[in-house]
C-alpha cells in the first residue's frame, strides 16, 4: 500500500532560548493511502501544531516530511502554495464557505483555480454533491443552509479536487449529533470505498471511533496509538474512551 504521509523526528519549538515552549517532541508518523486516521490528545498537547506542519501552514523546527513523495520542508512559498493547492484538502471547525457564493460555487472554487476542464469540473461537482447529500441545495447560499450541510459543503470543497491527503481540524465541533454522524459516516465511505486518505484532530471520542486508527499525544510526545481492526465501532469508542482517561483529556462520551 502506498505511503502518503511519512514524518520522521519532527520538532517544534516556541520561543527563545532559555525559555522554550516544545509543542511537538520528535514526532514520527507514517498514514497509509486509505487510512482515516484520527489525532488526539489533551488540550494543549500538540494535536493542531501537528496538524498545521502537515499542512504546511507551520513549519518544524527539524524534523523531515513527505506527502505523498513530495519532500515539503524543501519548497519555496510559490511551491508550498501549489503544493496546498494540488495535493492537500482542509476541513475547518467554522466551515470558511464565501457568502457571496452559492454552495456550487463554493465546491467549484479549488478546480477553477486549479483549472480544471468545464465539463470535468461539472461533473466532479455533482459527483461529490452526491456523496455529501447535498445535491438538492447546490443553488443556496451558505446563509440559507443549515451548519450540517454548510459542513458536508465544505467537505466537498475539500475533497472535489482528489487530494492526496484531507485534513480535517475538529470537523464536527460545531455540529449537532445526527450531522456529525452524517458527515463522519460520508469521510469514512470516502475512505473505505475511494481510499481517500485522511488525518482528523479531534476532542470527541464519538468522531474518534469513525476512524480505523487513532493516534494519541500527549506532551507533544507519541503516546500511544489504537487499531480498530475487525472490532465494532462501539467497542472502539470504549477502548477510546479509555485511553483518554488515562490522558485526563475531555471526551464527548455520547454513543
Amino acid at each position: 500500500m502506498k505511503q502518503i504521509v511519512e514524518a520522521r523526528k519532527v520538532k517544534k519549538t516556541y520561543g527563545a532560548r532559555g525559555n522554550l515552549f516544545t509543542a511537538l517532541d520528535e514526532i514520527d508518523l507514517t498514514v497509509q493511502e486509505g487510512e482515516f486516521v484520527g489525532v488526539m490528545g489533551p488540550s494543549g498537547a500538540g494535536k493542531s501544531t501537528l496538524l498545521n506542519v502537515l499542512a504546511t501552514i507551520d513549519e518544524p523546527t527539524s524534523g523531515e516530511i513527505t506527502i505523498d513523495g513530495f519532500t515539503i520542508l524543501n519548497m519555496n512559498e510559490e511551491q508550498l502554495s501549489n503544493f496546498r493547492r494540488d495535493k492537500l484538502g482542509f476541513i475547518f471547525q467554522d466551515y470558511n464557505l464565501l457568502d457571496t457564493l452559492t454552495v456550487k460555487e463554493n465546491i467549484l472554487l479549488p478546480l477553477a483555480l486549479a483549472k480544471i476542464d468545464v465539463i470535468k469540473l461539472e461533473g466532479r461537482v455533482e459527483a461529490v454533491a452526491e456523496k455529501f447529500g447535498i445535491t438538492a441545495i447546490l443553488d443556496k447560499y451558505p446563509y440559507q443552509i443549515s451548519g450540517g450541510q454548510k459542513q458536508r459543503t465544505a467537505a466537498s470543497r475539500a475533497i472535489v479536487t482528489k487530494p492526496s491527503l484531507l485534513l480535517a481540524d475538529e470537523p464536527t465541533g460545531a455540529l449537532d449529533s445526527k450531522s456529525a454522524t452524517d458527515l463522519l459516516e460520508s469521510l469514512k465511505e470516502l475512505s473505505e470505498q475511494e481510499q481517500a486518505t485522511i488525518l482528523m484532530v479531534t476532542h470527541d471520542a464519538y468522531a474518534a471511533s469513525y476512524c480505523g486508527r487513532v493516534i494519541f499525544i500527549k506532551d507533544g510526545k507519541l503516546f500511544t496509538e489504537l487499531v480498530k481492526g475487525k472490532t465494532s465501532r462501539k467497542e472502539f469508542f470504549q477502548k477510546v474512551l479509555d485511553v483518554l482517561s488515562v490522558l485526563g483529556g475531555g471526551t464527548n462520551d455520547t454513543i
